[in-house]
């Protein structure tokens, strides 16, 4: 069962200032590929926390090293085959071992300052959908001391910052105003969630075996599920060397990993702007469910007017009606709906050309902020899924409802199909 309290739409600014009853239990998950100074110098930082030591528990996943890394006595040890750049699956297992509250995921060479834990944990600790990611910054620490106040030596020894991400966590005023391409601004180097939260959205996916990417995935999917987005730009930790998209600019071989990751975002991540222009996507963003249609003809308005409007979409019909759309794989049988950012609900069959820009104004508008659905008359319902997401967790809804009192009426048994489809009626 949940526990906690949630905010309308993406508001963590509503609790500002507030803290936990008492620190909640965290389970730090670091992840490990042949890099043993490195994880020295983060275990050595996590031993100087502000988080009370006797909360929290670290845990170090090992992609496969050809020796297993040393850790201190207290630190638990799990390790994987090596069966490539699984980073996914550790970080996976290694929540799947965890007891905390709070899940804080780290890299080896991701050096955390000793606020760090507490800053990341307040927010998930009180409202269980929040997911946090905390600044990372980059310096040259090879060399140092592992045990080096990293507070002192990163701000001494600094690289330069991605101007992207900077820019992006400034544009949004650290993910206060996130929208449905937020995800990018979400990196698992630096993350925390609740345990609960972790568990409801599902694990990192396993597919993603190069860098990079299955943080992007994580994060939409978590958006999806109702995830309250915030930046915690006081929250530091420090990577060793410089960022990945800093190197190498001019190296083939990064230019195609980068686009392996691209496809494999581009089919997983259905929202405009990183699905294909044309080409649709595994999962769709907008799912358009059919509940009657009083004949074949004004199924087949109803549906053809609908993916005009919105051609990225899938259309679920009733059993009767499947047949007539067998040449158009964006028509399936109605049954549960697949993962899609929004759904739109349409109880009786309508021609919607004449709401077309209504209907998509609606649809790229709702789970934005805090504008959970659009009612178009009666006839019409627009949902985002994070508005459902939360609406299931909390019994009741934490995003608003915009009704448009637009007049439709209902297709009968007779739409005109040969006028519609001629273009005279």
């Amino acid at each position: 069962m949940v526990t906690g309290r949630s905010v309308p739409g993406n508001r963590w600014d509503l609790l500002d200032g507030v803290n936990p009853d008492e620190p909640p239990t965290v389970s730090v998950i670091v992840v490990h590929y042949r890099q043993q100074a490195e994880l020295d110098r983060t275990l050595a930082a996590l031993n100087r926390q502000t988080h009370p030591a006797a909360r929290t528990e670290v845990i170090v996943v090992d992609d496969g090293s050809p020796e297993p890394p040393r850790v201190p006595a207290g630190v638990r040890l799990l390790r994987q085959a090596d069966e490539g750049f699984r980073a996914a699956a550790a970080r996976n297992l290694g929540a799947a071992a965890a007891t905390g509250d709070v899940l804080c995921f780290l890299d080896a060479d991701t050096v955390p300052e000793p606020s760090y834990l507490t800053r990341m944990a307040r927010l998930p600790a009180l409202a269980p959908e929040a997911v946090v990611v905390g600044r990372r910054r980059h310096a040259a620490l090879a060399g140092l001391p592992v045990d080096a106040p990293v507070e002192r030596a990163g701000p001494a020894a600094e690289l330069p910052e991605p101007q992207w991400l900077r820019d992006g966590y400034r544009n949004t005023r650290d993910l206060l105003d996130a929208d449905d391409r937020a995800y990018r601004y979400v990196i698992s180097a630096a993350l925390a969630c609740s345990r609960w939260f972790f568990e409801r959205v599902g694990g990192f996916d396993e597919q993603f075996r190069a860098y990079g990417g299955e943080d992007w995935e994580w994060a939409y999917r978590a958006w999806l599920g109702g995830a309250i987005l915030a930046h915690a730009p006081d929250a530091v930790a420090w990577h060793d060397g410089p960022d990945w998209a800093g190197r190498e600019l001019d190296d083939p071989a990064r230019r195609a990993r980068k686009d392996n990751e691209t496809l494999l975002l581009a089919d997983v991540i259905g929202v405009a702007g990183s699905r294909g222009h044309g080409l649709r996507s595994a999962n769709p963003d907008i799912v358009v469910r059919l509940g009657a249609a009083p004949s074949p003809a004004a199924a087949f308005v109803c549906v053809d007017s609908v993916l005009a409007a919105l051609p990225a979409a899938v259309v679920c019909v009733p059993d009767e009606f499947i047949g007539l759309f067998t040449a158009d794989q964006r028509v399936t049988k109605a049954g549960a709906a697949p993962l899609a950012r929004v759904v739109v609900d349409l109880p009786a069959a309508i021609r919607v050309d004449s709401i077309a820009d209504a209907l998509r104004e609606a649809v790229s508008a709702v789970g934005i902020g805090i504008l959970g659905a659009v009612l178009l008359g009666r006839a019409v319902r627009i949902d985002s899924a994070r508005a459902r997401s939360r609406r299931a967790t909390w019994g009741k809804d934490l995003f608003e409802t915009r009704v448009d009192a637009t007049d439709i009426t209902a297709l009968d048994a007779d739409p005109g199909l040969a006028g519609y489809l001629g273009g005279w009626s």
